[in-house]
């Protein structure tokens, strides 16, 4: 196997978070999901009802994410499980539950004021919608940034307004690419996570997307297959029609990853290939696979086939 040197610093075939992550924090710094009670346009009749057909958030939240707990108990109760083993440890308040901008710019602040009073709390991570991202509301955030870490994770799901129409999100492609250069330009950082496999979307699609987001300020990225959760309109949409969905197989998945960055620019960091619901909650597909375990099937196929991220750019 030819010998090659990547980019990004190191002699992975891609563009690794976790590498990243390790220049960018020193010593061992792990996010703690929090539920701030927030709720999305797409809920609360603004801009729709009934949010993302997709969307459980139970599928994704932690046991210690209660609403009945404030942000400061969900944050004691998080570092309590990792604090034991790894004492020295330092954190991201990581708002995950919705979309965390969707309130009054003085609810925002107290709600991050009061993760960040935590001595070991060394910034933030605020996940969002394109269309909750007002200029005052990236005031606050570019002020923070000013003082501790942020970063801001983007739900973009896909670049295709039918797709977004279907899956009842509520914003535009156009909201998407606009969100993406306003948060560039106030120096925040970004995640910017799309969904493979949405109903509408093809596998010509999936790769545009992968050159969008090349032509983009984008700084890293998380990838999830589509998964059905249980207590979704799209559980409900795959029970009377399992024929209008395409869903990956693992092989599949695992070569569409790999196509994906090849088209994907080098710059860009990829945090996440695929979902992680608890099994419990996933309909379909459920391939009985760790994150870590299929990270390591697509390292596999890009050494076999000699590729990496942005070899065909």
């Amino acid at each position: 196997m030819i010998q090659r040197e990547f980019p990004w610093g190191s002699d992975k075939r891609y563009n690794d978070y976790s590498v990243y992550f390790k220049k960018r924090f020193e010593g061992k710094v792990q996010k703690i999901s929090l539920d701030a009670g927030f709720t999305c346009p797409n809920r609360d009749g603004s801009r729709g009802v009934g949010g993302c057909t997709y969307c459980n958030n139970k599928s994704f939240s932690p046991e210690y994410c209660r609403l009945e707990k404030n942000i400061t108990d969900q944050l004691l109760s998080g570092i309590g499980f990792f604090s034991a083993k790894y004492p020295t440890m330092r954190y991201l308040a990581y708002f995950q539950a919705y979309s965390n901008t969707y309130a009054p710019v003085e609810i925002l602040r107290q709600s991050y004021e009061e993760a960040l009073r935590h001595p070991d709390v060394i910034g933030l991570v605020i996940a969002t919608r394109p269309d909750c991202l007002s200029e005052e509301v990236l005031d606050l955030l570019e002020d923070f940034s000013k003082r501790c870490y942020v970063s801001i994770e983007l739900g973009v799901e896909s670049f295709k307004e039918e797709t977004l129409q279907r899956i009842n999100r509520g914003h535009t492609v156009q909201d998407s690419i606009a969100a993406i250069h306003r948060i560039a330009r106030r120096g925040i950082d970004n995640c910017i996570h799309l969904i493979l496999g949405l109903p509408g979307d093809t596998d010509a699609d999936f790769i545009s997307y992968a050159e969008t987001l090349s032509g983009l300020p984008v700084q890293s990225i998380k990838l999830h297959q589509l998964q059905i959760h249980k207590e979704t309109r799209m559980a409900m949409e795959y029970r009377k029609n399992p024929a209008g969905f395409n869903l990956f197989e693992m092989e599949q998945y695992a070569d569409l990853a790999v196509r994906f960055l090849e088209h994907l620019s080098p710059d860009i960091i990829v945090q996440r290939f695929v979902s992680s619901a608890p099994a419990t909650m996933v309909i379909a597909p459920n391939w009985g696979l760790k994150n870590n375990e299929f990270v390591a099937k697509v390292e596999k196929l890009l050494a076999e086939r000699d590729s990496w991220q942005g070899k065909l750019i």
